[in-house]
């Protein structure tokens, strides 16, 4: 039954939510079921958000507001057929209403056709003064495009229009990192401080930007600032032991480390970074502490496992290094660096062809630094397999063709196997690059070294070089 005029059940949502419990149906003006249906929608209820409009369009069946919400229900289900039926009988009722655009553009955007929904968004701007929710939506659309220049222009509209729209302006800082426009980031949240010298968020994200330039004295006052205006901000406390740790001034780092764990629950990475505080200040007992007390908390953070690894290779405790290394592995099988580290520690342990198939994977999963082809290629020299070590060798020319190191050894090398004319050309190559490391040469293959073959050889570079 309706309600009599002198009843008063309260605000709308409670109203609403008194009559689901309820036989009684109650009235209410379309603009409270529109309140009611964006609470509902802005709470992620969206079961209760579909019951309302239900009976709002049994009573308001001509509300376009209305209708346009069921459209944004149906277009948040991928009901998009649907939505783009009801939006056309809309747009001959009230082709003027610039929800109408907005929604066209969100289906648009469903269908990854952004630019589409790009146009249609400028559409609904020249039919309103209230843009600054479009202008979102329009940053979004364009860092979808990978626009990062137009994103940022519109989401600094949205902050001009609402400074405490951190959304926004993180979005904004978002773009100039990207953009690799730190200085301009740095200018722009000054100028920002300067109206608003209490916004947490803007500390410490000029902290942030400092600390990506290397200026730490200027990170560490930016986060205390932060600091300062919330003495609750987690993320601030962190980012300034990031900060001092780098100022080498690591007791302070794990005060701040200590206090984020006692604001709230223990993290992982707050563990991990105390860990190697304490690794900094040679406490190696504390600092193996911290990184079980890492891997405890989190098992499947791989650098928590990276971390004991390295403790233990430290130690020289290769076997048990070995055993973490693979916990990482196991975790993360497409890092290159942790295979290589893998063969380091296999190699040591005289686990040749282990350590041969870890260089491997470190080199085919993209690693190429100048090292790991000596590395992989002494492992296939204590296998015996010359031609193997050659190759290597040959791979690692390709990306360093000017260093001499690798010259002299695949020199070497063909000695090994016998092959005087590739053993020539190379040797040439070394001496003429840089004659001054032949000390290599000589220290590993002495045996070649001293041989009147390689003394003339020697001798007639240095002459030609006079």
């Amino acid at each position: 039954m309706a309600l009599e005029p002198n009843e008063r059940p309260g605000p709308p949502i409670t109203k609403f939510e008194s009559m689901l419990k309820t036989d009684d149906i109650y009235f209410f003006d379309a603009e409270d079921f529109e309140d009611i249906i964006h609470h509902y929608l802005n709470n992620g209820k969206i079961a209760l958000a579909k019951k309302a409009i239900k009976i709002s369009l049994e009573q308001h069946p001509d509300s376009v507001e209305l209708k346009l919400l069921f459209v944004e229900v149906l277009v948040f289900e991928d009901n998009l057929d649907l939505a783009e039926q009801l939006l056309d009988e809309l747009q001959s009722i009230d082709s003027s209403n610039e929800e109408i655009y907005i929604q066209r553009a969100n289906i648009f955007s469903k269908k990854d056709n952004h630019e589409a929904a790009v146009m249609l968004l400028h559409e609904a701007l020249n039919l309103t003064d209230d843009s600054f929710d479009i202008h979102s939506l329009l940053g979004m659309e364009y860092l979808f495009m990978d626009n990062f220049e137009d994103a940022k222009l519109n989401f600094m509209k949205c902050v001009s229009h609402d400074e405490h729209d951190y959304q926004s302006l993180y979005n904004v800082i978002y773009c100039f990192e990207f953009l690799e426009e730190h200085d301009g980031a740095i200018l722009y949240l000054n100028d920002y401080l300067e109206r608003n010298p209490y916004s947490e968020v803007a500390w410490h994200q000029l902290g942030k930007m400092y600390f990506e330039k290397k200026l730490y004295k200027e990170a560490l006052a930016a986060f205390d600032f932060a600091v300062i205006s919330d003495d609750t901000f987690i993320g601030a406390y962190f980012e300034k032991g990031k900060v001092l740790e780098k100022l080498g001034r690591y007791n302070e780092a794990i005060e701040n480390y200590e206090i984020t764990i006692e604001m709230e629950d223990p993290t992982s990475h707050a563990y991990l970074r105390i860990g190697r505080c304490h690794e900094k200040l040679q406490n190696e007992e504390l600092a193996k502490s911290f990184y079980y007390r890492t891997v405890h908390e989190d098992p499947l953070l791989d650098k928590g496992w990276l971390a004991i690894t390295d403790y233990y290779i430290r130690q020289k405790d290769f076997t048990k290094a070995l055993f973490y290394i693979n916990k990482a592995i196991n975790l993360d099988g497409e890092n290159a660096k942790y295979w290589k580290k893998c063969g380091r520690i296999h190699a040591t342990l005289k686990n040749n062809d282990e350590a041969y198939y870890a260089y491997q994977q470190a080199v085919d999963l993209g690693y190429f630094e100048f090292d790991i082809w000596f590395h992989w290629a002494n492992v296939a020299i204590q296998n015996f397999d010359v031609p193997s070590a050659i190759e290597i060798l040959l791979q690692g020319i390709v990306f360093y063709p000017d260093r001499s190191e690798m010259q002299y050894k695949l020199a070497g090398f063909y000695l090994l196997i016998s092959d005087f004319e590739k053993a020539q050309h190379q040797l040439i190559n070394a001496l003429k690059i840089d004659i001054g490391q032949l000390h290599l040469f000589k220290k590993e293959f002495p045996q070649f070294y001293h041989t009147d073959w390689a003394k003339n050889l020697i001798q007639d570079i240095k002459k030609a070089s006079r």
